[in-house]
């Protein structure tokens, strides 16, 4: 055989085994590029189930919400309060809204039956609730003197709406509050059924009446009639400070019970009655991210504190103001901040 005979088929045998790399190396590229295909087509097929997931719950709870709302704002039995103006100002610590409970008949505001100042801090997941008894002895400011004019807290409701609320609680305690909220007591078993229609699990103190009401001593499920009847009562002993107490335990069991991933679906039509039976200027996207910060697990449980506190308190009485809690205000005012700030 030839030189260029073996020559020849050198080079055959060369090309043909160049050639079966070649058609390796294409089946491994083909095998690489076609497992990132099926992990891709994965992936958009989740990012896909996602998008519509959150396209549903945006509708339902949008529908749920206009219903809840305009259930509210048509229901007539109930008077709306109207308020003027209330100048907010954001505080350093977190979010301070005012909750007023208004008793309020006819065209007359009435006293607020109920003084409270909520806390959040969006860091710590920490609430927090201030109950001010409404008959601590304050300075209520005047805006015709410039001065002020001391009566019970409770009555700068009356005299001024919610941002003279604000501003006396301002002046002697040095809190400042973004938003607020005045519940009408008419409208509070409402918002309650909806939220938790089985009721709301209590321990009650005593066995007491109110309004027709009864309550016998224990536990048991309260539903929002029977709830706001427990906490109203105040004709024993105690008070306004079982009242008050008694409040704080009823916001306990609303915020355990009735923010709780079970109830999630509730939340949007219960967010729509707050809004429609309530006079407020908290928006919508604060209860969202607060609501979801107790549904997601992350938030912590409420903390409480009454002003004024042990130790800080003396009854008085006046003519024009009637009995009365005068209070040591410094006092009041640091065992707030430091509440907060723990």
């Amino acid at each position: 055989m030839s030189n260029l005979t073996r020559m020849d088929k050198h080079r055959q045998a060369q090309l043909e085994e160049q050639r079966k790399r070649q058609e390796k190396q294409q089946k491994k590229q083909s095998f690489k590029s076609y497992k990132p295909k099926r992990q891709r087509g994965f992936f958009g097929k989740l990012v896909k189930a996602l998008v519509i997931l959150l396209v549903v719950l945006t509708v339902y709870c949008g529908i749920f919400y206009a219903k809840g709302y305009f259930s509210a704002k048509g229901d007539t039995s109930i008077q709306k309060t109207e308020v003027s103006a209330f100048n907010g100002l954001k505080s350093s610590n977190g979010v301070n809204v005012l909750l007023l409970g208004s008793d309020s008949r006819g065209e007359d505001r009435g006293r607020s039956d109920s003084i409270m100042v909520a806390h959040y801090d969006h860091k710590s997941k920490t609430p927090k609730l201030v109950s001010f008894m409404r008959d601590t002895y304050v300075g209520i400011p005047n805006s015709e003197t410039g001065g002020v004019d001391y009566d019970k807290l409770n009555a700068a409701y009356s005299y001024g709406g919610p941002e003279l609320v604000r501003q006396t609680l301002a002046q002697t305690f040095g809190l400042d509050i973004q938003y607020y909220a005045i519940v009408n007591f008419e409208s509070f078993p409402q918002i309650i059924d909806t939220l938790a229609p089985r009721g709301l699990e209590i321990n009650a103190e005593k066995d007491l009446e109110v309004d027709g009401v009864v309550v016998h001593q224990g536990v048991q499920r309260m539903d929002g009639t029977t709830a706001l009847q427990y906490a109203r009562f105040r004709k024993d002993e105690e008070g306004d400070f079982g009242r008050v107490r008694r409040q704080q335990q009823v916001m306990n069991a609303l915020f355990k019970q009735g923010l709780s991933p079970k109830n999630f679906l509730r939340l949007p039509e219960t967010v729509g009655k707050v809004q429609g039976y309530t006079a407020s200027n908290i928006p919508v996207t604060f209860y969202a991210s607060t609501g979801l910060s107790y549904l997601s697990g992350f938030a912590k449980p409420l903390e409480k504190l009454t002003i004024p506190v042990d130790g800080t308190w003396s009854n008085g009485y006046y003519d024009h103001a009637g009995s009365v809690l005068e209070i040591d205000e410094s006092a009041n005012s640091s065992a707030i901040q430091a509440f907060f700030n723990q």
